[in-house]
């Protein structure tokens, strides 16, 4: 009994205390397939299943490879004010300024996400379906993270301030209340960026920006509100659990001024780029041939072999590529 109940408190902290949650996270890479150009748009859309579903693969890993979790944020406070001038962008001036197992510490999420970029386009060059597959699940993982304002702050879940829990009622409960009933996904086409680290970490400077604002409302916010209306029994994925109420989780987003619907936008349109990116890079290899990949039987169990463990809290899976040069 005691191992199911912690069991439990794992799988609901991974839909409700990881980046974006995980209902976000698939959203994300779903609507980045509607803004590739057709040369990609074949590929990934017959793929779109597994890009979604894997989409928050990096999650399930977070408490299985001790590398994991840093490549979800990065702490900007941690290094002054912006423009953030202590911190060398360039990952080997970074290590040199501030020593690796200090980078680890405070957060890589910037460099990851080009590590990704990297890996992406190389499999892309030699047409190996099963990692670009892979490969582009991840990255847009690692992208939208980028754009969540509390994982470009040391105050990740309102430990600083007694607000335990803001983390996953700004990336999980908004969206999963609002998005799919309000906001507005159709959002153009991707681009290709010229300079993608110049574009990840503006990303991070604007999420870095608003973190404060998400922190400050909520706590004007819970003042305005009795203590027994801030929290409701209400059904979750078929479950009856207690959350923060609609009425305060609305009252939250329209006081943001439509911020979650805004860095989620940001975050589709980012990911659909980095992908046409790593594509361009690539030197715009024909996909369309490569959308009816039979996949091998050894590559149909590497896909399912993260959520299997995942169910058994087994949670031993490690990627080969996990320890990577940067």
């Amino acid at each position: 009994m005691r191992r199911f109940f912690i069991l439990l408190v794992i799988l609901c902290l991974a839909e409700t205390g990881f980046c974006w949650g995980f209902f976000a996270h698939k959203r994300i890479n779903r609507y980045a397939i509607f803004l590739l150009p057709p040369e990609m748009l074949l590929f990934y859309k017959k793929n779109l299943v597994l890009i979604e579903e894997h989409a928050v693969d990096p999650d399930k890993r977070r408490y299985q490879v001790k590398e994991e979790g840093p490549r979800h944020y990065i702490d900007l406070d941690h290094y002054g004010r912006y423009p953030f001038l202590s911190l060398p962008r360039q990952w080997n001036d970074a290590v040199a300024a501030c020593n690796e197992d200090s980078l680890y510490k405070y957060g890589i999420v910037p460099w990851w996400t080009q590590v990704m970029l990297n890996r992406l386009t190389e499999a892309m060059q030699k047409k190996e379906v099963f990692k670009m597959l892979k490969l582009s699940a991840e990255l847009g993982h690692y992208v939208a993270d980028a754009h969540v304002p509390l994982h470009a702050s040391s105050n990740h879940n309102g430990q600083l301030t007694g607000q335990q829990g803001i983390h996953g009622f700004w990336e999980s409960r908004i969206p999963e209340l609002m998005a799919d009933e309000q906001w507005d996904f159709i959002l153009g086409k991707g681009d290709y960026l010229k300079d993608p680290g110049r574009y990840i970490w503006n990303c991070v400077f604007q999420s870095a920006a608003a973190a404060d604002t998400v922190l400050k409302a909520e706590r004007w916010l819970s003042l305005q509100f009795a203590a027994d209306k801030k929290f409701a029994f209400e059904e979750r994925n078929g479950t009856v659990v207690r959350q923060y109420a609609s009425s305060y989780t609305r009252s939250y987003d329209k006081l943001l001024k439509g911020m979650v619907e805004r860095r989620m936008q940001e975050s589709i349109k980012a990911v659909a780029s980095f992908w046409i990116t790593a594509w361009v890079q690539a030197g715009q290899p024909n996909l369309a041939e490569l959308a009816e990949y039979p996949f091998s039987a050894e590559e149909k169990a590497a896909f399912d072999l993260l959520q299997k463990e995942w169910n058994n809290d087994r949670l031993a899976y490690i990627c080969p590529d996990d320890h990577a040069q940067f």
